[in-house]
């Protein structure tokens, strides 16, 4: 069976209560209250432990029991989204232990209403004044909610010897480099570096966090982990889904437009999950696994990535736009039709900048590692909307063998060594070596070694925000992002938006919905010799 998902190196979880900023929102249903449910399924959490929300519904205005009303609304995505299904009996257990104060982030009063819940809760519980406040809020929220904690005297220094404040923060983290240093100067002014957690998903799937321990607890594979074995490394993000998701009278419901339109897949993608998954690839082995040193380790990683030069943005980076094609034998619209038909459906005037978006919901790129183990090896790095499945996979292709023995002929060469790991859905790993097949004559032929965790290891493995949120109340920052690596991710990823940005480049590259995107970005690898994964 698997393991429990305790958080490295042995630490437990505190006790103290989970404070969710914008608690009635989509990230809260969908993934924050049923991964507080599993945890408390699973028995994991701490010994004393509430989760408060606070936030102003969609409507505006609570009737009724303001806890009932959110305890209804978490049952709802639990029965929807939980890794679990609900139990009557865990259900009044992990209830009873979940608040509302409705009020509005920029109020102060609500401050003061958030503050006497919080105290109140923590005397029923026998909480000591530990809160872990999480902003599941937009970017532009964060400093009005650090601040207005900080002045209703809800945060505690870290040199407090009872009680602790933190605080994680979502992504995105900013929209470009100042952006991103001006959401780290604000929770600042509010909460040490030690008590900040920025948050990304990915870090806390099984198989994202399995690649440390595949590297540095098996004695075979790190003596081949550098540019003397490994030819290159293929990392894609591919997305089924498009930005509008319609029913089948094909009206909208539901619709990430709002978000992601100006935004695009390089900031939403590639500078923070794909980075991070990259770091964990390529970083070297820290003597411990003290958080820092990890995190020293991975931020190496990106001083080392090669700068994008607007020679190298022309030659390595493709960016591209989803246009109407079939998926799964239905015909679906193109990028710029959705964020038309999502403004129309609103009553909102579409932008003038919309009308020809060029936002990018395809990248593409080819990168280097200069540094002595990865010199030379290219990483080829791929994410887009409505490709023809979900799958996320980290693929490391070795170098061939000689073109002696079995390999002596140029017209039928033997296909490469892989080992490929795949964060979703199924997460896993495989490794492809060549085999003979059974018979008189020498042929070889590629099979291939599959570990599946569900089923594997005779369950389901915890969703992401259940590691991670038992690692914050843990204290454990191993899996969260530092304020260096957040702005080495954006100096590396600036070039490339400024650059386009310069170009005022009015038609992207299409490829339509279903396919693997563009073919320009065959023109990033096929001349290496070298060409695309099918997942």
């Amino acid at each position: 069976m698997l393991s429990d998902p305790m958080p490295a190196r042995g630490l437990l979880p505190q006790s103290c209560q989970l404070v969710i900023f914008g608690a009635p929102g989509d990230l809260a249903w969908r993934k924050l209250l049923p991964a507080v449910y599993n945890l408390n399924v699973d028995g994991v959490l701490p010994s004393h432990f509430a989760v408060t929300g606070f936030g102003l519904p969609a409507e505006g205005s609570v009737s009724g029991d303001p806890d009932e009303h959110l305890r209804n609304r978490a049952r709802t995505g639990i029965q929807k989204f939980s890794r679990q299904p609900l139990d009557e009996g865990h259900w009044q257990d992990f209830s009873r232990a979940l608040f509302y104060v409705p009020g509005s982030f920029n109020d102060a009063q609500a401050y003061t209403q958030l503050k006497a819940k919080l105290d109140a809760v923590d005397q029923q519980f026998g909480i000591p004044a530990a809160r872990v406040y999480y902003l599941a809020v937009p970017p532009s929220l964060v400093g009005m909610c650090v601040a207005h904690l900080r002045d209703a005297g809800m945060i505690t220094s870290p040199t407090e010897r009872v009680g602790f404040s933190r605080v994680i923060v979502e992504k995105p983290i900013g929209r470009d480099l100042t952006s991103a240093q001006e959401v780290i100067r604000t929770v600042a002014q509010a909460f040490d570096e030690s008590q900040t957690y920025r948050i990304d998903h990915y870090l806390g799937k099984e198989t994202v966090q399995n690649l440390l321990v595949l590297r540095f607890a098996n004695s075979i594979f790190e003596p081949l982990w550098n540019n003397r074995f490994i030819d290159h490394v293929q990392i894609t993000v591919a997305e089924e889904e498009g930005l509008v998701q319609y029913d089948d009278q094909g009206g909208i419901n539901g619709s990430r437009v709002g978000y992601y339109e100006g935004v695009g897949a390089l900031r939403d993608m590639v500078q923070n999950h794909i980075l991070q998954v990259l770091c964990l690839v390529a970083m070297e082995p820290p003597y411990s696994l003290a958080p820092d040193l990890v995190r020293d380790a991975k931020s190496g990683v990106l001083t080392c990535l090669r700068p994008m030069t607007p020679d190298n943005i022309e030659r390595h980076v493709v960016r591209a736009q989803y246009i109407e094609g079939d998926m799964h034998g239905r015909r679906v619209p193109g990028f710029r039709k959705e964020v038309r038909d999502f403004f129309l459906s609103a009553n909102r005037p579409l932008p003038q900048a919309s009308v020809n978006s060029t936002t990018e919901t395809f990248v593409a790129m080819k990168l280097f590692i200069d540094n002595w183990r990865w010199s030379g090896v290219p990483f080829y790095i791929r994410t887009g909307k409505r490709l023809p499945r979900r799958a996320s996979e980290v693929a490391i292709q070795f170098k061939d063998v000689p073109s002696v023995l079995f390999n002596v002929n140029p017209d039928v060469p033997l296909e490469p060594t892989v080992l490929s790991l795949r964060v979703q859905p199924e997460e896993g790993m495989a490794m492809r070596i060549a085999s003979k097949l059974p018979g008189p004559k020498v042929r070889i032929y590629p099979v291939q070694m599959e570990f599946n965790y569900a089923t594997g290891l005779g369950g389901v493995p915890p969703e992401a925000y259940e590691r991670l949120l038992l690692d914050v109340m843990a204290g454990d920052a191993t899996l969260f992002l530092r304020k260096d690596a957040v702005e080495l991710a954006w100096q590396f990823v600036m070039p490339i938006l400024d650059h386009w940005g310069n170009s005022r480049q009015r038609d992207l590259p299409e490829y339509q919905c279903g396919t693997w995107g563009p073919v320009e970005a065959n023109r990033i690898i096929e001349p290496d010799g070298r060409y695309w994964r099918t997942l």
